[in-house]
């Protein structure tokens, strides 16, 4: 019994031995929750594993046809497992660990829940002991199933997308059967996000409930919804690395430990369900917990591979000069990198474009009032650079196959040791040598052609590879824990509560063209934290700088753009809009968000980040289309105390934080009709913002 601040988490074991879920919804009295289920099956045909909902069941076990969490097969060729409770034990007052084991076979497997009261998250994973003398093959290892109420018909919200379309939110009723989002990529991929939360049809942004979790895993993942065919309807969900051409050799006296899900209910709808999320990741996960980030330029647009001193120096001026504190200098700055299809895996400065080293650059940009950041890709390397040359076998290939480059590059083995020790030893003496404080981690491709583990199991590729990942971060982490590490993978292609462990910041999608943006940050914020979301301003698109800058205060802000080209007006914009952000960047990224009218699909949207403590907040108003004459929605605000009295900017007077939230308020945002002799000018309102600040009244 899991009891949270306002939820409960039962299970227990029935009479024929069989854990299940007996629980999980609004907080219960202990002596109101239900009996553990029992069942006998439905005919010949349909075993108790049908109508039974197993917290963890196993493949083989009797008349048993759901999607299982465990498959492994034994050294005598047997694939089924029967597991039964036999012990449990409880570390303090948040741990519960269930010991199972096979009720023939030396295989024990320890279920761990680790409660997270405050935030009414329950944490899972699984660790599988082989305790005989000969190993076990694992084919399948989940690391939870979720069960809601049974009796209900539940939609599915889930995120899709692909490269420069990330983030859509889905919200689809959940057929009979099984439904399976996945990815094959070794990584977390664009196409879908491993998050999950299900209603009956009728939650809302803030009404109704919701059950909802996410995998902390940054490799190949995949997610089932199980909906059976009996009256009850039951559904499971099941979460866990992909059992796609995954197999995993456990040898005599070894273990395999799953990553961990999380997931949590909820009657606050998918508001209340992502501030949960967004509490627990800053609170329990970011390597640097909760603090908010600097404002930072990335030189990338300005210059593409046209990198050297002066003309990073020039433009750290500009930046310097708008307000910005950490300059980040992005690809183009190593050995022989004047394009994409050379360099990668030699990481030593170029000394034609740096001819004394990157000292100098760093020494100014520090000088100027900022921290200095850089651009790595660890885990790609060219067929044209020297450590491919001296190491063509420590790429991901298949012998006697053609190696597929993407984007010119291929993919480093990071499954294998001495590409992880080559890792951390240049990246050691890159930030050891050098006052860099940030780094920006990209990827650029996904996997192809994946052999190149050869030990027992070549399939264990999958899982190794992203644990050599972490191993290089944990490593450098350790050795340089000032660094800020940001997460990028061609965009949002590497996003999860895995990497976030390591990195404080992902970099949501390359596409940066504001109007876009503001779905794609709405998808985002379905489970991240605004503190986590790098949103930049650039020159993507012909929109107002303005608009662009409204945009990206919505989370961490950034520049992007080739300040070069800015106008002196642009400029004074610019630094206004930087001024005003570090005004309100506490309450943006570490507040709570409520999405008050959503982006996708709306040409007019409102996000509110509200303070902890509900002493001020800030509303953003957007709006991309609405066809004339246009009709404004009111705006019901969140987050503030009902008898507090608050202002807003550009309204007059106060008003009690009740009547913002029931009465509302509106934000029109509209075209003009201007007369200049004697002709009519008409301004069309699209595309066109408003930022508000809330204060509370003292007293």
């Amino acid at each position: 019994m899991l009891h949270l601040h306002r939820s409960s988490y039962a299970l227990g074991v029935n009479r024929a031995g069989f854990l299940v879920n007996r629980y999980w919804g609004a907080r219960l009295p202990t002596e109101s929750i239900p009996d553990a289920a029992d069942s006998e099956g439905w005919a010949s045909f349909n075993g108790p594993g049908q109508l039974l909902p197993e917290e963890y069941p196993a493949w083989g076990s009797g008349l048993s046809y759901v999607e299982p969490c465990l498959k492994a097969t034994f050294a005598d060729g047997v694939r089924a497992l029967d597991l039964r409770v036999v012990g449990a034990e409880v570390n303090g007052e948040r741990e519960l660990i269930i010991q199972l084991r096979d009720n023939h076979y030396p295989l024990r497997v320890s279920l761990l829940y680790r409660a997270h009261p405050t935030h009414d998250l329950i944490e899972r994973s699984v660790t599988i002991h082989n305790d005989g003398d000969t190993p076990v093959r694992l084919e399948r290892a989940f690391s939870a199933q979720w069960h809601p109420p049974a009796g209900h018909s539940y939609r599915l919200s889930h995120l899709t997308g692909r490269w420069l379309d990330e983030w859509h939110i889905r919200r689809d009723r959940l057929p009979h059967g099984t439904t399976r989002l996945e990815s094959r990529r070794i990584m977390t991929g664009h196409q879908h996000s491993s998050w999950f939360a299900l209603d009956d049809g009728g939650a809302g942004e803030e009404t109704g409930e919701v059950w909802f979790g996410a995998l902390a895993w940054s490799g190949s993942w995949a997610l089932t919804a199980e909906v059976t065919d009996f009256e009850s309807q039951m559904t499971r969900v099941s979460l866990g690395v992909n059992d796609w051409d995954f197999a995993w050799q456990v040898p005599p006296g070894d273990t395999f430990t799953t990553p961990a899900t999380i997931a949590g209910w909820t009657d606050g709808g998918f508001g209340a369900a992502s501030r949960a999320l967004h509490d627990h990741i800053r609170e329990d996960v970011l390597p640097h917990g909760v603090t908010s980030h600097n404002v930072l330029y990335n030189s990338w647009e300005a210059t593409l591979f046209d990198v050297d001193e002066p003309g990073q120096t020039a433009l750290a001026e500009i930046a310097a000069d708008l307000g910005v504190e950490l300059f980040v200098m992005d690809d183009g700055w190593f050995k022989g990198r004047h394009h994409d299809r050379a360099g990668l895996g030699d990481w030593s400065p170029d000394t034609a474009k740096f001819p004394h080293g990157l000292k100098p650059l760093i020494d100014r940009v520090n000088a100027l009032g900022m921290g200095f950041g850089i651009w790595v890709e660890p885990e790609m390397v060219n067929p044209d650079s020297d450590l491919y040359r001296a190491h063509p076998d420590w790429v991901i290939h298949f012998p006697n196959r053609e190696r597929t480059t993407a984007r010119n590059q291929l993919m480093l083995n990071m499954a294998r040791e001495e590409v992880q020790d080559y890792t951390i030893q240049w990246l050691d003496a890159l930030l050891g040598n050098h006052k860099i404080s940030f780094v920006k981690w990209d990827a650029n491709r996904n996997v192809s052609e994946p052999g190149g583990w050869y030990g027992e199991e070549a399939r264990e590729l999958w899982v190794r590879y992203t644990q050599g990942v972490y191993r290089v971060f944990e490593t450098i982490r350790a050795r340089h824990p000032h660094v800020v590490f940001q997460s990028c993978s061609g965009g949002g292609g590497r996003a999860d509560l895995g990497i976030l462990r390591h990195a404080d910041q992902i970099w949501v999608s390359d596409n940066t063209e504001p109007a876009a943006r503001l779905g794609i940050q709405e998808g985002f914020s379905q489970v991240f934290p605004a503190s986590v979301m790098e949103a930049w301003v650039t020159d993507a698109g012909t929109l107002s700088l303005d608009f662009r800058f409204a945009v990206s205060m919505c989370g961490a802000l950034g520049i992007g753009a080739n300040l070069l080209k800015w106008s002196d007006e642009e400029r004074r914009k610019a630094k206004a809009w930087v001024a005003l952000y570090k005004q309100i960047r506490d309450v943006v990224q570490l507040g709570d968000q409520y999405r008050l009218l959503p982006a996708q699909g709306q040409g007019y949207s409102a996000v509110q980040y509200m303070a902890k403590d509900a002493s001020e907040g800030v509303l953003f108003v957007f709006r991309t289309h609405l066809a004339e004459p246009a009709t404004f929605p009111t705006l019901y605000l969140r987050g503030m105390k009902d008898d507090a009295r608050y202002t807003i900017e550009g309204l007059d007077g106060a008003r009690s934080g009740a009547a913002w939230m029931r009465a509302g308020l509106q934000v029109p945002l509209k075209s003009e009709i201007v007369w200049t002799h004697g002709t009519m000018e008409y301004r069309i309102g699209d595309f066109t913002a408003a930022v508000r600040r809330i204060a509370r009244v003292p007293g």
